[in-house]
């Protein structure tokens, strides 16, 4: 059985953004796009961390539905770089795109399990 490890996942999610953005070709929009992408993306990661680390089961619901809230900006912002990048960028958006809707429905998956749990305590 494979260990997924989600602190880790969403470090490399992070990482490979700052990969992607650093060869993105520098005009205003796209300069001012990947400060926002280069934000949210470590913000996913930063928040899961603090999840971990959270000092009640209410602390970690926030930190988790804040980490769903910027894949879901991420998201964003990589869709508004694809659009205006040249067809050689595209692939590697659209990977990323695909791993922060998969990192999404974790979360989301995560939050509903931690409200049934609330419910049933």
């Amino acid at each position: 059985m494979i260990k997924y490890d989600l602190e880790e996942r969403t470090l490399r999610f992070a990482l490979n953004v700052r990969q992607f953005v650093a060869k993105v070709p520098r005009t205003i929009a796209s300069i001012e796009d990947c400060k926002q992408l280069v934000r949210s993306s470590g913000s996913v990661a930063a928040n899961y961390i603090e999840a971990n680390e959270s000092l009640s089961p209410r602390d970690f619901l926030l930190r988790i539905k804040i980490c769903k809230k910027e894949a879901k900006e991420s998201i964003l912002w990589l869709r508004l770089l694809a659009e205006n990048l040249s067809a050689s960028f595209v692939p590697k958006a659209n990977e990323l795109i695909k791993e922060a809707t998969e990192l999404m429905y974790i979360l989301a998956t995560i939050i509903q399990k931690q409200k049934a749990k609330e419910i049933r305590l």
